[in-house]
C-alpha cells in the first residue's frame, strides 16, 4: 500500500491509528490530515521515542493495512 492511498482515504483509516496508537487523539488525527511525517512526530511526541523507531512503527502499520474492497 503506498499512502497516498492511506492519505486519500484518511478518514477510514483514523480508527485503525487509534487501535495501533490510542494515545493519539481525535485533535491529533485532524491536524495530521492524512501526512505521514505530522505522524511520525505525534507518535515520537506521544510516547517519547526516536524518529527512527516512529518511522519504523508507521511502516510496519502501512504494510499490515490494505484499504477495505
Amino acid at each position: 500500500m503506498n499512502w497516498n492511498q492511506i492519505q486519500g482515504n484518511w478518514k477510514q483509516f483514523t480508527g485503525k491509528v487509534k487501535e495501533k496508537w490510542g494515545d493519539i487523539t481525535d485533535d491529533d488525527l485532524d491536524r495530521i490530515a492524512g501526512k505521514r511525517d505530522v505522524l511520525v512526530g505525534h507518535i515520537q511526541e506521544k510516547y517519547g521515542i526516536a524518529q527512527e523507531e516512529a518511522e519504523k512503527q508507521v511502516k510496519e502499520w502501512e504494510e499490515s493495512n490494505k484499504l477495505d474492497g
